[in-house]
């Protein structure tokens, strides 16, 4: 028996610094996920590595994107300028398959797919925990970030995620429900959102919540697979 992927690892040089890749290759990709770490934390996320793990039997080539600071050690992230310019630096990298590429990220990540995504010319976004606010600090969205992106857009949000429960989104008391998710649309937008329960921002779940953190993660991952399947 075979296995699904091969994985590689390679640097690029950014304006913003080396960054690094590391792709998990589908055997017969018809799309490339690139997706960025958090502010917070690196490609090691419980998501990340998920995804990575799942979709490359599905068809998508998984590249994740480590940040030229994450890459030089550094503890703190720079400005959002910065982070946009080295997720441009490895834009190129990403599309040298010759593939649709899906922009993504958890948290600061996220946003930097947002900011980017109809500049660069990617076919979706992928944003997992979306931080829409500073926690407790709700009156300073980042709605505009991700209303904006301009492209197809998944959220997978953590239904207790202090930057923003999926409550709190634009338009999503109104939203419709199909397969799993919330279509949610509004004056020149629209996005899907799927919510996992019970989620804090890294979409850990309590013990008493009555989901396993496996079947949290399976959320994720059977959202993301149903979605790509939807892009192809």
């Amino acid at each position: 028996m075979t296995s699904d992927t091969t994985d590689s690892t390679e640097t690029v040089e950014t304006d913003a610094g080396t960054a690094r890749i590391t792709w998990h290759r589908a055997r017969r990709p018809r799309l490339v996920l690139a997706a960025g770490h958090g502010a917070g934390g690196g490609i090691e996320a419980r998501d990340l590595r998920a995804l990575a793990a799942a979709l490359p039997a599905h068809g998508v080539t998984v590249a994740l994107v480590e940040q030229p600071w994450r890459v030089a050690g550094r503890k703190v992230a720079p400005a959002p300028k910065t982070l946009d310019a080295g997720w441009r630096g490895v834009w190129p990298a990403l599309a040298a398959p010759g593939l649709p590429v899906v922009s993504g990220g958890r948290s600061a990540g996220a946003r930097v797919a947002c900011r980017t995504a109809t500049e660069l010319g990617a076919r979706a976004v992928l944003a997992l925990s979306f931080p829409l606010h500073p926690p407790g600090r709700p009156e300073k969205s980042r709605a505009e970030e991700l209303l904006g992106a301009g492209v197809p857009t998944l959220v997978v949000q953590g239904g207790n995620d202090p930057f923003g429960r999926p409550a709190e989104f634009p338009g999503y008391g109104g939203g419709r429900d199909r397969a799993g998710a919330r279509t949610v649309v509004g004056d020149g937008w629209a996005y899907d959102l799927v919510e996992v329960a019970h989620g804090d921002h890294g979409l850990a779940v309590p013990k008493r919540a009555g989901i396993t953190q496996e079947e949290a993660v399976a959320v994720v991952t059977d959202a993301v697979v149903r979605w790509a399947a939807s892009l192809a």
